[in-house]
């Protein structure tokens, strides 16, 4: 089967693109708006960008052309945390997707423990076992969308924290203690699963 893109509608376009572009993982992002109100939210079109200097990079979509809270405290503080998410936190991963009002603290909804930055104002998950503090340095909005699209928000790490349970040396990271999530299409996640080694030819 062959899909032009142009002639097919959105539903279908997302539906090919989350279930074929898999495992994808979780960046769970928390802001602050401008009034101190926390806000935390789970977005898996997610991914580092590099690390020369480190850059990690989130896309939220706009349904209906509105801009979900995490876009609108991102684009006014310029800052957030991506929080990683693993197997003990996926049921409060979910209860933080709801579409609540902004005035909602995603985090006294979900009973997790906001915890602070050392170098921006959002709060960290106290339960993750790891976090990146960003700034945002670059944002893009889709072009030529039919329903509003989505932002790419690109944001340079200023500082990563790792729980020490998950770290090896020099380091490496324990994936037995790690636990990481990933996500699927619909409502379906998957664990790490089977790891095999194939070594790099120089």
């Amino acid at each position: 089967m062959q899909i032009l893109v142009e002639k097919t509608e959105s539903n279908t376009l997302y539906k090919l693109l989350t279930g074929l572009v898999i495992p994808r993982p979780i960046g769970w992002i928390s802001t602050k708006d401008e009034n101190g109100i926390n806000n935390l939210a789970p977005f898996s079109f997610f991914n580092i960008v590099g690390e020369d200097p480190p850059h990690i990079m989130f896309s939220t979509v706009r349904t209906g052309n509105k801009n979900k809270d995490t876009l609108n405290n991102v684009l006014a503080t310029k800052e957030f945390v991506v929080n990683l998410v693993t197997e003990d936190l996926v049921e409060q991963m979910n209860l933080t997707s709801n579409n609540v009002t902004s005035d909602v603290d995603e985090f006294e909804l979900a009973n997790l423990t906001p915890i602070p930055s050392q170098t921006i104002k959002p709060m960290r998950v106290g339960e993750s076992k790891a976090h990146f503090e960003c700034e945002m340095v670059h944002h893009y909005f889709l072009e030529n969308h039919t329903n509003g699209g989505a932002c790419v928000v690109i944001g340079k790490v200023k500082m990563i924290h790792v729980n020490e349970e998950i770290l090896l040396d020099n380091y490496k990271i324990n994936l037995e203690t790690y636990k990481p999530v990933a996500r699927l299409a619909g409502s379906n996640y998957s664990k790490l699963g089977e790891i095999f080694t194939i070594k790099r030819n120089l």
